[in-house]
């Protein structure tokens, strides 16, 4: 392991970045890994005179869920936070490591297969064991994209800042999912430096919901987040985003129009199932993926009552 002591350091390291390592003995990667924990500037929620935020990527996850601020100002990403693994887990994970960790696809963990992610030509998942995977087609390699923050940012509207690059928005860290071997778009040497969130938008209303296969502690089949402004009882400002039914997390704008169209909230999470294909062995993600969607507009637009994760900003 190499330790650096700033940035300039790490990046002419070779090896891959080690941020809170919750991933690194689960992986056993071949190679040497560079340190990153401790580096200065890259820890902490700095807030702006406007009211826009700068997350370091060494903030741990359990930061980000216990911020009272955040939760005011950007909740559908602070209740995403807190929804994520165990206590343990949340306090040692770093947003930047959520934001740039390796998928859970069990054929690119499983060092009999060879696949797109691990230097091979093919998905072996494809003629196999596809439970668990994406129903929303964007290229060769189905393994869902495992960060749920980066689903809450993109649904935010956020930038990431890069080391020596321009800020840019937190999607295009991703792309379009069309290179199945790769589950972000850095290249070697670039750190993952912050997150940049915009100010807040009066009056919103935010919900994040995850369909998951046991009550806690674990990877989410379907996730979503979704922000409303409502006036006069009808939804003038939409944005939703939804995880693990695609390389990719993604905005869904075929659902947003609709509810700015004033489409009733099951009939416009209805729509979320038009880009889907899935498999034989995992059809029930659709009916989970209309269904998460429409939890989170009903929470959001107080639909099904106004609970914590539903209260307008002040």
């Amino acid at each position: 392991m190499t330790a650096p002591t700033d940035l300039g350091q790490a990046a002419g390291h070779a090896g891959e970045f080690r941020a809170g390592g919750t991933d690194l003995m689960a992986r056993r990667p071949a190679g040497p890994y560079v340190d990153l924990h401790g580096l200065p500037g890259l820890s902490g929620l700095t807030w702006r005179p406007d009211g826009s935020a700068r997350i370091g990527a060494l903030t741990t996850v359990a930061e980000l869920a216990g911020d009272a601020r955040l939760r005011a100002a950007h909740p559908s990403l602070a209740l995403t936070a807190e929804a994520l693994a165990t206590p343990q887990i949340r306090a040692v994970a770093t947003v930047g490591g959520n934001l740039l960790q390796r998928n859970r696809c069990w054929y690119y963990r499983n060092p009999s297969f060879s696949c797109h992610q691990n230097g091979g030509d093919s998905c072996p998942a494809r003629a196999g064991l596809t439970l668990y995977s994406a129903v929303i087609e964007t290229g060769p390699c189905v393994a869902p994209h495992p960060s749920s923050l980066a689903m809450a940012l993109l649904g935010c509207e956020a930038s990431v800042e890069v080391r020596d690059r321009e800020p840019f928005p937190v999607g295009e860290l991703y792309g379009d999912g069309s290179d199945p071997a790769r589950d972000h778009l850095l290249g070697p040497g670039e750190i993952l430096v912050a997150i940049d969130l915009p100010p807040p938008v009066p009056g919103e209303r935010a919900a994040y919901h995850r369909a998951i296969g046991r009550s806690e502690a674990e990877w989410p089949l379907v996730e979503a987040v979704a922000r409303l402004v409502l006036a006069e009882g009808r939804i003038t400002s939409a944005a939703v985003a939804v995880g693990g039914v695609a390389r990719v997390p993604l905005r869904l704008p075929e659902v947003e129009e609709a509810l700015l169209a004033g489409e009733p909230l099951d009939r416009a999470a209805g729509r979320a199932a038009a880009r889907c294909s899935p498999t034989a062995q995992n059809g029930y993600k659709v009916a989970l993926l209309t269904g998460t969607v429409l939890e989170v507009l009903e929470r959001a637009s107080g639909a099904a009552g106004a609970g914590p994760e539903a209260g307008p900003r002040r």
